[in-house]
Parts: C-alpha cells; structure tokens; sequence
C-alpha cells in the first residue's frame, strides 16, 4: 500500500507539472497556477511523508533482524569463547613445560662443562 501510495503521488505531481503546454500556461489566470501550486506542495508532503514512513518501517524490520540473528548466534559465540580460553590455558602450559625442559636442559650444560673444566686443572 506504501508503494501504491508513492506511486499515486508521484503520479499526480507530473500530471500537475507537465499536464499543460507552455504556452498555455502563460495565459493561465493567478487562481489556476496557484491551485497547481498547492497541489504539487501536497503531493510533495504526501511523498515526504510515505517516504518517511517506508524508511521507519525498514529501519525496525533490520532491528527485529539484527536482534534475531544476535540470539540465534550467542550460543556459538558462547563455545568459540570458552575453547579459546582452554586454547590459551594449553598453550600456557607448554610453554610453561617447555621453558622447564631449557632451564634443566641448560642446568646440564653449565654441569657438564663445570666439571670438565675441574677435571682438566693440573694437580699441585
């Protein structure tokens, strides 16, 4: 019904501007194109205001839409956060293993050459 009505007054608004020659118009009396005048401003209000009205009308379906599809998807976003919380808390705890296993690993190392090097002192 908002369509026909745009259209209706979209309509009527040329019929009223290119309904009469040129030259017919300069003979025109001041009460016809005064008339002519207030029908255009009317019919431009009539399309203001479906336009308006459309617009609303666009506005609170995408509304409705973006809250629909927000509760629809909570539940996924609810599972993607907490496994990457478990992601994070693994990849934590490697690190973690693997910072020990350098930190013995470099124990071993200082050992190793530490008594080597005591073993190659001469004997007073």
């Amino acid at each position: 019904m908002k369509v026909t009505l745009f259209a209706a007054a979209v309509m009527a608004a040329v019929g009223l501007t290119a309904g009469t020659p040129a030259p017919a118009q300069q003979s025109e009396s001041s009460g016809v194109k005064e008339t002519v005048k207030e029908d255009a401003k009317t019919v431009g209000h009539a399309v203001a205001h479906s336009a308006e009205t459309v617009g609303h009308a666009v506005a609170d379906t995408s509304k409705k839409v973006g809250h629909e599809i927000a509760e629809k998807t909570a539940p996924a976003r609810e599972t993607v956060r907490e496994d990457s919380k478990k992601a994070g808390a693994a990849i934590a705890h490697g690190a973690k293993a693997v910072g020990k296993g350098v930190e013995h690993g470099a124990e071993k190392a200082k050992d190793a050459v530490a008594h080597k090097s005591e073993d190659s002192k001469p004997n007073d």
